[in-house]
């Protein structure tokens, strides 16, 4: 949202986000479908008429994390009765009952297909909290341009929802059934995007391969975006392995604006696990699919994403997970500890491995990959990088940082001529497990 406009008369509303890059990219539709109805941003809760907070259902500690946050609102609105609290996204969806009884306070539970009717929700809300969380297997957003913040890189929504239902995952639940966003609307949003300076599209989806609309799949899709002039570089997140196609491979092989880095989740290294995870691939399904992605693209960065100690899981499993790791290599990887979700299919099943366990498993996958980060970001040392410059580096100092094709942070000194939005070369000088510290070529 624009603040420049604000006046006494308009209300303010402060906007949190938690949780995955699809909850920024909501947030942002959140504050278009505001800014629409007549609001201003606020810089804190405190300056705000309305604050909302936009969730995440997917790990326990999410929720814990939203429930703190909501306690010390409370007192916000003990201090001011006339401010507006809601909650919006997966979290809304994933357990309002619960919710409700925990912060009986909140005047708006919105859920993830709510949101265009926000602002009638926000203006009906009174001593009854207005509650709206229907999934609606319609509702894409397509038509409405979401409010991106500053930056070379733009995370853009190109379909909804899974289908896949795997055993521990909520999304199927409080995001509903997939549904993919129409061409022409992306071509258009990212087109804007690119007139406004931003060089790098994310386009994302719980299983964004799963893309389809009409006879527009998803490799079709990396092609359409690639003809926009001003792009110069495409990502997606995140594919589920089962949906990478031949022709996925091939466009992102053959197109050189997509870039070499593909996020794979495998999830479980035993078969036994991805079995009762209904994951749909085995451990050899997998691996074969690295090899082919490989074949066709030297050099592609893997990632993943890891669950520790989901029901059933023993020492063997968890040692055959640590040995798919080593044989992929991947070069990052996000991993969890499980934790039972109500609704989905596994939550009947319990838990039955201690948290002290899963801790220790997930320690030990966590050296694990930072060995391997390591090891694969400083066999780097030495090459030259095409870097698509971001701006100052976090820690400062005179540093600029910006991201390799391999989605890799490179950092280096500060040049006068260079800017954000500039892709400079950068040679590498030496490595650690997060980032690669260069010098212009």
């Amino acid at each position: 949202m624009n603040d420049r406009d604000a006046t006494p008369a308009r209300p303010r509303v402060y906007l949190e986000t938690y949780g995955c890059q699809i909850n920024v990219a909501d947030s942002q539709t959140v504050s278009a479908v505001l800014r629409r109805a007549g609001y201003v941003s606020a810089d804190a809760a405190e300056d705000a008429d309305v604050v909302l907070l936009n969730t995440c259902a997917i790990r326990e500690h999410a929720e814990e994390k939203v429930l703190h946050r909501l306690r010390e609102l409370a007192r916000l609105k003990q201090s001011r009765p006339d401010v507006k609290l809601g909650l919006l996204g997966c979290m809304a969806q994933h357990n309002r009952v619960a919710i409700m009884e925990k912060a009986a306070f909140l005047d708006v539970v919105a859920g993830p297909d709510s949101y265009r009717r926000l602002p009638e929700m926000l203006a009906r809300a009174g001593d009854d909290a207005s509650i709206d969380v229907r999934l609606d297997r319609a509702e894409t957003y397509a038509d409405i341009t979401p409010d991106y913040g500053g930056g070379v890189r733009a995370y853009v929504t190109a379909m909804r929802g899974c289908d896949k239902f795997c055993a521990f995952c909520v999304v199927p639940y409080v995001r509903g059934r997939e549904r993919s966003i129409p061409p022409s609307d992306l071509m258009r949003e990212i087109g804007e995007l690119a007139g406004r300076g931003v060089k790098e599209v994310v386009l994302l989806g719980q299983t964004v391969n799963a893309y389809r609309f009409g006879d527009t799949g998803f490799s079709a899709l990396l092609k359409m975006v690639a003809s926009i002039g001003g792009i110069e570089r495409i990502r997606f997140m995140s594919p589920h392995p089962g949906d990478v196609s031949d022709s996925l491979i091939e466009a992102m092989a053959t197109e050189p604006k997509v870039q070499p880095h593909l996020h794979l989740p495998i999830q479980s290294g035993s078969d036994r696990v991805l079995a009762a995870m209904e994951r749909g691939y085995t451990v050899a399904d997998y691996l074969a699919l690295v090899a082919r992605v490989r074949a066709a693209i030297p050099g592609v960065a893997l990632s993943t994403d890891i669950i520790v100690g989901f029901h059933g899981e023993e020492d063997s499993d968890f040692e055959a997970t640590t040995t798919v790791m080593r044989a992929v290599g991947y070069d990052s990887a996000f991993m969890f500890k499980y934790s039972v979700r109500e609704h989905t299919r596994a939550f009947r099943l319990g838990d039955s491995v201690s948290e002290e366990e899963k801790g220790r498993r997930l320690t030990a996958l966590i050296a694990l990959q930072e060995e391997m980060s390591i090891a694969r970001n400083r066999a780097m040392v030495g090459r030259e990088f095409p870097v698509l410059v971001e701006g100052p580096a976090r820690r400062g100092g005179g540093m600029m940082a910006g991201k390799t094709p391999h989605f890799k942070t490179a950092i280096f000194a500060v040049v006068e001529r260079v800017a954000a939005g500039d892709t400079v070369n950068v040679r590498v000088d030496s490595a650690t497990g997060h980032s690669l510290m260069c010098s212009l070529a």
